[in-house]
């Protein structure tokens, strides 16, 4: 699991926190959300957005979409209280009751409230309309920056295969294509040697991958994680260096997938790579 990110958000000169966990899980601060109503009491706005029905009835369905362990009981006891004027209910109540998952609370000079960012902007039109339209404006402009950064990481990475396999291609036609061949034999070596990567690298030849996986467009490569591709780049070039030592085809794959399985443990784990995702 890729550790989460924290970013900020102005919306009408309020700072907004937003944690990215995930692409489809990202969270909002409801207590800087809160304070563009009150700034000195955000925890009161909440609980006061907490006692309304419509409110409660939003979360019970929102967690029975997306939460298998939520509670009904629990929420069937709270909805029949809404209304009553002794009705309080706090986040942390809300979450230790019914086993929520769309709001988080902690105690602390860095804690406060976040919601799931489809909780996050119902809140958020309680508090003002415009101050909902104006937040998923500038929440969009910010995960439409950080798409175009994993899409530039991505070209970059998908550049340097390229790159890399012509510099493979050039050890095969000098080491590995006999003289006078015909083109057909010489595109099947290098069919073959495509396939020596994509075994080492995805435990699969590119013909085995369309059979799995008839109704995706382009191949396997197209579909490769960042991490798969700068490996795919540098056993592209680790390849070519044992072609020029005359390596036999089958010791090539045997070093080329332990380079591959090194490598993508190292990517996986390292901070480095999730800096460069971020």
């Amino acid at each position: 699991m890729s550790k989460a990110k924290k970013s900020t958000i102005e919306v009408k000169g309020a700072p907004i926190a937003v944690i990215s966990q995930s692409p489809k899980d990202d969270i909002l601060s409801l207590t800087d959300i809160a304070k563009f109503k009150n700034p000195d009491h955000p925890d009161d706005v909440i609980r006061n957005w907490l006692r309304s029905r419509n409110t409660v009835e939003f979360l019970g369905v929102w967690e029975r979409l997306n939460n298998p362990g939520f509670n009904p009981v629990e929420f069937d006891g709270i909805r029949i209280q809404t209304g009553l004027n002794s009705f309080v209910l706090t986040p942390k109540q809300w979450i230790e009751k019914t086993g929520a998952v769309g709001l988080t609370s902690s105690a602390g000079r860095y804690g406060g409230t976040y919601a799931h960012k489809d909780i996050a902007f119902e809140f958020a039109s309680w508090v003002s309309v415009e101050f909902k339209l104006y937040l998923i404006k500038e929440f969009q402009r910010l995960k439409d920056d950080e798409n175009q950064r994993l899409s530039l990481a991505w070209n970059l990475n998908r550049t340097l295969s390229k790159l890399n396999y012509r510099i493979h291609t050039d050890a095969i036609q000098a080491h590995l294509i006999p003289a006078a061949v015909t083109p057909a034999q010489a595109a099947t070596t290098y069919a073959s040697e495509a396939d020596l990567l994509n075994v080492a690298l995805f435990g699969q030849t590119a013909r085995q991958w369309r059979e799995a996986n008839p109704r995706r467009g382009g191949n396997m490569r197209d579909h490769a994680s960042i991490e798969q591709l700068l490996v795919l780049a540098n056993i592209e070039g680790m390849n070519a260096e044992l072609i020029h030592m005359g390596l036999a085809q089958g010791e090539r794959l045997t070093r080329l997938n332990a380079i591959a399985i090194r490598q993508m443990q190292v990517l996986t784990s390292a901070p480095a790579i999730k800096q460069l995702k971020g």
